[in-house]
C-alpha cells in the first residue's frame, strides 16, 4: 500500500509538472484507484486520460516520443475516454515543454521512481530479436514476427477478400466489405479495364484480383 501511494502522489506531481500548463484544459486524468486529477475542474471534460496501473506514466514518457505512447496505448497502459481527437494536442503539448536542464533531471527522476514492470498480460507480447540494428537478420526476425502470423488475425479487422489497401467509404454507416469493393470497382473504372484484364491490388502484404467483376485472392 505504501508503494501504491508513493506511486500515486508521485503521479498527481508529474501530472500538475507535465500538463498543468496544458492549453488543452477541458480533460481529466483517472489513476488505477479512481483518484481524479484535477480534483474539482468544475467543467464536463471532453475527454479522461486513465492511466490504468501505477507504472503508466512511466511507460507513456520515459523516454518522450510519439513511439513510446502510441505502443504504450497498445499495452494497455491508458486509455482515452471520450473524444480522442481533441486529446491528440497533449502529445504536442508534451514534446514542446520548455523546460530548463535541471527541470528535465527531476523530471525524468519522478518517472523513473514510478514501477519499472507492466501487469502481466495474457497473449502476443513485443518482439525479443538480437542482432545490429537493421542488419538483414534482424531486420528479417522483425519482419518473421510482424508478418509470419494466420489469416485468422488479418481475418479480424480485414474484409472478406482480405484487401490490406484501404477502402472508400461514403458514409460512416458503411461497413469494410462495401468499402472495399467500392475501391476495388472505382480503380477498375479509373483504369478503364476491359472485359479480360486484371488489376493486382498489392497494398502491403496482401493482392487481390478483379478480374470480370470477380474477387481472387
Amino acid at each position: 500500500m505504501a508503494e501504491q501511494h508513493r506511486a500515486r502522489e508521485t503521479t498527481l506531481d508529474i501530472l500538475d509538472e507535465v500538463f498543468g500548463g496544458s492549453p488543452v484544459v477541458d480533460f481529466t486524468v483517472r489513476l488505477w484507484d479512481g483518484t481524479v486529477w484535477p480534483a474539482d475542474r468544475g467543467i464536463s471534460p471532453a475527454f479522461t486520460l486513465v492511466l490504468d496501473h501505477p507504472g503508466a506514466l512511466r511507460q507513456m514518457l520515459l523516454p518522450p516520443s510519439e513511439l513510446n505512447l502510441g505502443e504504450s496505448y497498445i499495452y494497455g497502459d491508458y486509455d482515452v475516454i471520450g473524444d480522442l481527437i481533441v486529446a491528440f494536442p497533449l502529445v504536442d503539448h508534451f514534446e514542446q515543454l520548455d523546460l530548463g536542464l535541471g527541470d528535465k533531471l527531476g523530471l525524468a527522476w519522478k518517472l523513473r521512481s514510478l514501477p519499472k514492470e507492466r501487469p502481466s498480460q495474457d497473449g502476443r507480447q513485443a518482439a525479443t530479436m538480437g542482432g545490429t540494428t537493421h542488419s538483414r537478420g534482424r531486420d528479417q526476425q522483425a519482419i518473421s514476427y510482424h508478418y509470419d502470423v494466420s489469416s485468422d488475425f488479418y481475418a479480424l479487422w480485414l474484409d472478406r477478400n482480405m484487401v490490406y489497401s484501404c477502402g472508400y467509404f461514403y458514409d460512416v454507416d458503411e461497413d469494410i466489405h462495401t468499402a472495399q469493393e467500392r475501391k476495388l470497382d472505382y480503380i477498375c473504372r479509373k483504369l478503364r479495364l476491359e472485359p479480360g484484364e486484371r488489376l493486382l491490388d498489392v497494398g502491403c502484404g496482401w493482392g487481390v484480383i478483379r478480374d470480370q467483376g470477380r474477387h481472387i485472392r
